[in-house]
């Protein structure tokens, strides 16, 4: 592509997906229309749709890594991790249940969440920078969901989707990453009660904190950094599952302790099943 083919296609794209979001209507992969389409040029969509966002109001609030799992990376071909961002309307509430209604095809993941007291800044930034720089770890929800349909994805859709993010849930507990010993760390998440994964958190990159580190120095040659109360979602150590027909979901880790949520309605892609 030309720079100006480039440019016109990444603004069609990232309106495209901006609209799948809103109307809960995915669309094809990309990569079938756009074969050609770059990693480069997919996270130039990811941030143009950020931007669309912070200037509507919404606030960045940390980054969520992907691709950590060494079987994911040979799935997709690659060789290091992917990442998105976090805004604040991803945040939710516990306490809240979670209304799968404004979802398409929600898949849930439980894993430690950094949060940062201090800026990481790369290049150069190792797992002792991250500890260091870490008020806390807790366990957490991620909530995935793809806005290309049938979650037939290659890493440039999942990438330009903003890592296929959607929500977030952190557990009550805030502990010190010094005090426990993160890269072993025992991780089961329940639905409905009953365990469905089990893992340990030395399956993300060797440790958990390496994400971290990896991301801080990925944002460097662009000028990015991770700031001091950012959250930053290392990666999960084991596979996704997905929500709908679900009531309850509840995620463990060792020393980490518990995060639990309720669950309601259906998502777009069960609705129109039985519609």
């Amino acid at each position: 592509m030309t720079n100006v083919q480039e440019s016109s296609v990444v603004q069609k794209l990232s309106l495209d997906l901006r609209r799948a979001e809103t109307l809960r209507n995915p669309i094809s992969p990309i990569t079938d229309a756009y074969p050609a389409l770059t990693l480069e040029d997919a996270y130039e969509v990811q941030k143009l749709n950020i931007a669309a966002r912070v200037e509507a109001g919404e606030r960045v609030v940390g980054h969520k890594i992907g691709l950590t799992a060494k079987a994911m990376q040979e799935m997709f071909g690659v060789d290091e991790p992917d990442y998105g961002h976090l805004l604040n309307t991803m945040m939710h509430d516990a306490e809240t249940p979670l209304d799968l209604s404004s979802l398409i095809s929600p898949q849930i993941e439980v894993e430690p969440a950094f949060v940062l007291s201090s800026d990481l800044k790369g290049p150069g930034v190792t797992v002792e920078d991250v500890m260091n720089a870490t008020a806390y770890v807790t366990t957490c929800f991620e909530i995935i969901d793809s806005r290309i349909v049938n979650w037939r994805i290659r890493l440039q859709d999942t990438v330009a989707d903003n890592g296929s993010s959607a929500l977030v849930v952190l557990g009550d507990e805030k502990v010190d990453p010094r005090a426990v010993p993160l890269d072993n760390l025992q991780t089961t998440l329940e639905i409905d009660g009953e365990i469905v994964e089990t893992g340990n958190t030395k399956a993300i990159l060797g440790h958990p904190a390496n994400g971290v580190a990896w991301l801080a120095n990925a944002l460097a040659p662009f000028g990015g950094r991770l700031a001091a109360g950012d959250i930053v979602l290392p990666g999960t150590c084991t596979r996704s599952f997905k929500l709908a027909g679900s009531s309850s979901a509840r995620g463990f880790i060792d020393h980490l302790g518990a995060v639990s949520i309720t669950v309601t309605g259906e998502p777009y892609e069960k609705s129109k099943m039985t519609a």
